[in-house]
């Protein structure tokens, strides 16, 4: 299946959900946003690794880089399937692709970002825009992943199972 193009005028995202195969079916990985805000949220605020998707970029390319800028350079993928784009709730477009890997977790080692922390203090901090990534089974990830990507668990599970 070919790459799907970009066609809105508003900023997409490219991403990839992992998957692994196991003895008690398959696993998918997600990433838990790092900063103050989501340092204390865990149900439905994990996330497929996606950035948002340049000008001229290739919806694939900016999945595979993504990847391994949240990951790190422990991250590698090989064949990416086409899951088709969501829309989550904030009206963003998500342009997703699935491949299989066995991401080590303790290997993780994300870019970071700077906001100014505390608010209004004039302080710019550093903080990893990835602080944690894990393997969860379907019904699992299902809870922990944002409500508008659940649909890409359902439509991974559709396709290799």
């Amino acid at each position: 299946m070919s790459s799907p193009k970009r066609t809105s005028a508003r900023p997409s995202s490219a991403g990839i959900l992992a998957y692994r195969r196991v003895s008690h079916g398959l696993e998918v990985l997600l990433v838990h946003p790092g900063g103050p805000y989501w340092r204390n949220k865990d149900d439905g605020a994990w996330s497929i690794p996606k950035g948002e998707i340049g000008t001229s970029e290739d919806p694939e390319q900016t999945a595979r880089r993504e990847f391994a800028e949240e990951l790190g350079p422990a991250a590698s993928i090989g064949h990416l399937q086409a899951l088709g784009d969501i829309r989550q709730r904030s009206g963003k477009r998500v342009i997703a692709f699935c491949g299989e890997t066995d991401f080590d977790t303790s290997s993780l080692s994300s870019n970071t970002f700077e906001i100014e922390w505390p608010p209004r203090s004039g302080r710019l901090q550093p903080f990893p825009e990835v602080d944690r990534a894990e393997w969860f089974d379907l019904e699992a990830a299902r809870s922990k992943i944002l409500s508008g990507q659940i649909e890409l668990i359902d439509r991974l599970e559709k396709e290799v199972t």
